[in-house]
């Protein structure tokens, strides 16, 4: 039952890789536009400490799906570009916290701009009736894989 599943599934396997790559080609041009020496992991957590605001080591490791010591090493390198910056709580000098830094805001900002622009300019090659197809295709894969990512075990996170 699963191979029929797949085999009826590859058609659209296929388009969502192709897709992945042309995102991960706009992604990675968008930082590398920026002139900032950040590979797209650490962009990764750039922008979930953007998101989320200043947070905890181990919390940003768990976000990341990485273990602390690999956030750890990460922040290190942030740290040494001046992207982030490192706290320790008054009341906790255990707990360390994680802030991006002006720079890191401003590296955050400009690569997103950048990404808008780009996909812009792709999503104009497109029709109206195609841009619409792509929005409702689109909103719908994200909630399959945020309806995924909630209901997989910790473990296999």
């Amino acid at each position: 039952m699963l191979i029929g599943l797949l085999s009826e599934a590859e058609p659209v396997v296929q388009a969502v890789l192709t897709a992945s790559r042309a995102l991960m080609a706009v992604a990675a041009h968008s930082i590398a536009a920026a002139g900032a020496e950040v590979t797209l992991p650490q962009y990764r957590a750039l922008v979930l400490i953007a998101a989320r605001g200043p947070q905890r080591l181990i919390d940003l490791a768990d976000a990341l799906d990485v273990n602390r010591s690999t956030a750890t090493r990460m922040c290190d390198r942030l740290v040494a570009k001046h992207l982030v910056r490192r706290t320790r709580l008054p009341h906790d000098r255990r707990t360390v916290r994680i802030a991006l830094t002006s720079e890191g805001r401003a590296l955050v900002d400009g690569v997103t701009s950048k990404r808008r622009a780009d996909l812009a300019r792709i999503l104009a090659r497109l029709t109206p009736e195609q841009q619409a197809a792509v929005v409702a295709a689109l909103t719908r894969f994200a909630d399959a894989a945020q309806e995924q990512a909630v209901t997989r075990p910790a473990h296999a996170r």
